[in-house]
């Protein structure tokens, strides 16, 4: 067994099949669209490139690719946690401990290098994909949303990694009966009282601006989480582009408080793995015309993002912007994936859970110090 780097268009291919021909029998993984997948290595089309440096990695064994994972450094991150933390990512292996330690040690050798005194992940240069699945393996992921069979997490403890972080997922289905608790009706109510606040549809007219209030948002309000770092505009803008065909403006929501100032927001994508299954990550020949004709039909959703600014922070606006957002979606059949909850953060795990909420996936995040 042998590891080489990227170096050619050919190799960034052999790099991004790979899933494609690990999972080919695997019934629960969603083929992603390869485009979308050389897009992440593009710095036009992914600009957290511009503040990375990275290597890709490959395992050959005799002319057999038989894994990859990347290494890299993001400065936006490094500066903003004040740690020298390096990342490693884009993890697959064969079930095979040496072949693993192989992979892993190049990519810690690689930081190690570069004077990074901690390595962690997996890290996706997609935005917030981290984790390996821990629990949870099934029903299938969601868009955007990390998948990987159990014995990725025996090779990485195998290597030395251990548990940093565990991110939590929970759903609620209305064809099991699901509905909002009417004490959160009441409680809500009285919110939009108490508070004066509104909560509106983003405007797709004025994306641009909505993108950067977006933004804005995100950074305060998210800024202590365990894993952040601040969003750039630019980065913004590029995940707006890619969402933008499939978004339904009325899941995209701000609150406003009584001076029409933006103090939260909530997201909620259409979960298009449901449309994507089958099409071995293309459009062509006939796959975008079922994505045309099946997002309109679409009842499965991910709530990909929600945040309150500090000073609304314990005042309920998050369960008032989930009301809103479920709302929108009933009458009819739902199921919507909460996605995810940083395991100790009690404040939204406690709200979340008293939503009536079910316990799905767990997702964990390692490191290990190098």
């Amino acid at each position: 067994m042998q590891i080489r780097t990227v170096q050619t268009r050919k190799d960034l291919a052999e790099f991004i099949d790979l899933p494609y021909r690990f999972y080919r029998q695997d019934l629960n993984w969603i083929p992603p669209l390869r485009s979308d997948q050389w897009n992440q290595f593009e710095p036009k089309h992914n600009p957290m490139l511009d503040h990375c440096e990275y290597t890709l990695f490959l395992l050959q064994d005799g002319s057999q690719t038989i894994g990859r994972i990347s290494a890299f450094i993001d400065r936006l991150a490094v500066d903003w946690w004040k740690e020298p933390i390096g990342l490693f990512g884009s993890y697959e292996c064969v079930a095979d401990q040496r072949a693993s330690r192989l992979l892993l040690g190049a990519a810690q050798e690689w930081l190690t290098t570069r004077k990074m005194e901690a390595m962690r992940g997996p890290w996706s240069f997609a935005s917030q994909e981290w984790g390996l699945v821990l629990e949870g393996f099934s029903p299938p992921p969601v868009i955007m949303a990390p998948y990987n069979p159990p014995f990725y997490n025996d090779q990485l403890i195998d290597f030395g990694l251990r548990k940093v972080k565990d991110l939590l997922v929970y759903y609620v289905d209305s064809s099991e009966g699901y509905s909002i608790p009417e004490r959160y009706l009441r409680l809500t109510d009285r919110v939009q009282q108490r508070y004066k606040v509104t909560v509106r549809s983003m405007d797709m007219k004025n994306l641009d601006k909505e993108v950067a209030i977006f933004v804005q948002l995100a950074n305060q309000s998210i800024a202590d989480n365990w894993g952040f770092y601040p969003v750039t505009e630019d980065e913004g803008k590029a995940l707006a582009h890619d969402l933008k065909q499939i978004v339904n403006p009325k899941l995209l929501l701000f609150a406003e408080d009584a001076r029409g100032e933006a103090i939260g927001f909530a997201m909620a994508l259409p979960d298009v793995n449901v449309l994507l299954k089958g099409l071995d990550g293309r459009l062509l020949p006939l796959g975008w015309l079922k994505l045309l004709f099946g997002l309109p039909r679409i009842h499965q959703y991910r709530m990909w993002a929600l945040g309150v600014v500090p000073e609304y922070q314990s005042k309920a606006v998050d369960a008032l912007m989930y009301r809103k957002l479920y709302e929108t979606l009933m009458p009819g059949p739902v199921r919507l994936e909460v996605n995810y909850v940083l395991e100790d953060n009690y404040r939204m795990n406690n709200a979340i859970k008293n939503l009536g909420v079910k316990n799905l996936r767990r997702y964990r995040v390692y490191q290990k110090p190098i």
